[in-house]
Parts: C-alpha cells; sequence; structure tokens
C-alpha cells in the first residue's frame, strides 16, 4: 500500500548529527539520508542550550532549508523543545539554561522559522508567552511541566514523558491532553518510553485523529557510537534504550517507520485506514503538504520512497 511521506516534528538528529551542534552541511547530509527512510518533512529539534548556541542552531537549520535539494527531507521549521520548561519535570535538559516563559525572554531568540515551542503552561504568567506564540501562527505545546490548564497549547510534547501523569483528583497534563480533543498528542510509541497499557489508553481515549506519531529520536540513532554527549550530559546507549549516568531516558534510538512497524506488529494498530490516518494528522497539525508517497509491504516494511 502507498501513504503520504512521513513528518517528523521532534526529532534531535540521527547518524551522528546533532541539530544544536551541527553544520550547515551536516544538516544537508542527514536531510538526504533520512529521506531513505520514508521521512519527507521534519522539524529540526533543538534541545535546552545557551541562548547563543539556541541562537546559532536555529541560524545552521534556517541556513540548510534555503539551499536543500529535492532529493531530501523538507526541513519545515524549527521545533524548540528547550529553555521554557519546569526544572521539576526536566527529563535530560540542563536547568542552569531555563528562563522564564515570557515574550521578552522569547524575542532573545526569536525567529520565523520557529514553528513549535515546547513550554511548561504552569510557569507562563496569564499565558502572555503562550498568546503571543499562537498570534505568530507558532505551535505551542505542553512539555516537561506539571500544569493542568492547557487552554492555550494546540499540543502535547511526548505524552506521558515528563509531565504530571493521569490523576483521579484534580487536573495533570496528561489527563487534560487525553480529555481534550482539540490537543493533538505527540507520543514516542517505540516500546520504551510508553508501555503498552498507556498506548492503549491513548488510542481508546484519543480521537485517532489527534495522535502524532514521534520518534523523538537522538543524535546516537543509526550510528554505531555507543556514547556521546547530549544536553551537555554524557549519554549511554546499551543496544535498547539511551540514559544518562543517573538513569534518565535521554530520548529514543527508533527510526519513525520502526515505530510503525512496531504498532502493528505489537497489535496496537491494525487497519491500514488507522495507519494512514496516523500518517496524516502531522499534515492537518501544520496546514502542510509534501508531494510523494511511501510504498509499504503487508508486514509495513519500506518498499519505495518517492518524493515528487
Amino acid at each position: 500500500m502507498k501513504t503520504k511521506l512521513l513528518i517528523e516534528q521532534h526529532f534531535h538528529g540521527c547518524f551522528g548529527v546533532d541539530f544544536n551542534t551541527a553544520t550547515v552541511e551536516e544538516v544537508l547530509e542527514l536531510s538526504k539520508k533520512i529521506l531513505q527512510y520514508g521521512i519527507g518533512g521534519i522539524f529540526s529539534t533543538i534541545v535546552t542550550d545557551t541562548l547563543e548556541n539556541t541562537r546559532r542552531a536555529i541560524d545552521v537549520i534556517k541556513a540548510a532549508a534555503e539551499i536543500q535539494t529535492a532529493d531530501m527531507a523538507k526541513i519545515l521549521g524549527v521545533h524548540l523543545e528547550g529553555i521554557f520548561l519546569n526544572p521539576e519535570k526536566k527529563g535530560i535538559h540542563n536547568v542552569k539554561h531555563f528562563l522564564v516563559p515570557a515574550v521578552e525572554n522569547y524575542k532573545l531568540i526569536e525567529d520565523d522559522f520557529i514553528k513549535i515551542v515546547t513550554i511548561a503552561p504552569e510557569l507562563d504568567k496569564d499565558f502572555e508567552l503562550s498568546k503571543y506564540l499562537l498570534s505568530k501562527g507558532v505551535k505551542v505545546q505542553a512539555g516537561h511541566c506539571e500544569g493542568g490548564d492547557l487552554s492555550c497549547c494546540t499540543g502535547a510534547t511526548h505524552l506521558f514523558n515528563a509531565m504530571s501523569g493521569v490523576v483521579h483528583r484534580g487536573k495533570s497534563t496528561a489527563l487534560s491532553a487525553l480529555i481534550d480533543d482539540n490537543i493533538y498528542a505527540e507520543i514516542i510509541a517505540d516500546g520504551v518510553h510508553v508501555s503498552d497499557d498507556a498506548l492503549k489508553l491513548l488510542f481508546k481515549t484519543k480521537p485517532l485523529d489527534k495522535i502524532i506519531l514521534i520518534s523523538d529520536a537522538l543524535p546516537i540513532t543509526g550510528s554505531s557510537q555507543k556514547e556521546m554527549i547530549f544536553a551537555g550530559e554524557k549519554v549511554f546507549y546499551d543496544g535498547v534504550k539511551a540514559t544518562s549516568a543517573d538513569g534518565t531516558i535521554a530520548g529514543s534510538t527508533t527510526l519513525l517507520p520502526d515505530i510503525i512497524k512496531r504498532l502493528y506488529k505489537s497489535g496496537l494498530i491494525f487497519s491500514c485506514e488507522e495507519f494512514e490516518q496516523l500518517i496524516e494528522n502531522p499534515y492537518h497539525y501544520h496546514n502542510i503538504d509534501l508531494s510523494g508517497s511511501v510504498e509499504w509491504d503487508e508486514d509495513w516494511n519500506i518498499i519505495k520512497v518517492e518524493k515528487l
């Protein structure tokens, strides 16, 4: 069967290339290689860093996007995951670089190529920054946070991970994201970040057209490296997962087509129609279109990729 090209909206890099530190040439090479995996569009995701390094990374990604050729996955923008997060849900992020979510702080790194910002909404006073971002057409996603009021959010970043979980009293980030049908929910369905029972809850609770499959892939993905520096911290890969020295899961080491295949093999998603819907959801979320297709066999292995 054929589907649209995959879009990866939460993706830190792969093949040893880190969007936080990459050169223009490395970004271009990554975007060329990743197309072979059926991924036709990417939102290069930046982890928390200094303001100087963040601005440099955005400039590099933007410069690469301007000179891409037809044989590359299209760089659709930057997903700014870092800086405006809650230290209590920091994950692998470096808290010394965190800033209060405020318009004046965002303007220190603002760029029209930033298309998604992950934020801790409970720290955004009167949702000032969230409203500003929305007015600029930027997607606002709750992540690395504890707040349950997602009224100014368009999505939730890697649902269940680095956020307050499902509770039976009061509000929480995960609970609000699950029950609000207007919120798009990212999910890392790699079998490491979220249990299959949690995935079943997601698929039973959330409208299928509001679920976005992501990899949250680390630069170590698809490389021969067993350790690397990510977010200023050493990360170790044991062949299954990548963690910091204290055991914190740093991100995924599985690319999006392998996640799709895993969902099929585990019986969590069966029908072609459901898979097609999941693949199309980022298109609807960002109101974009890409010309091309991915051809799959009956076991969801990629046979052919076409980018027109």
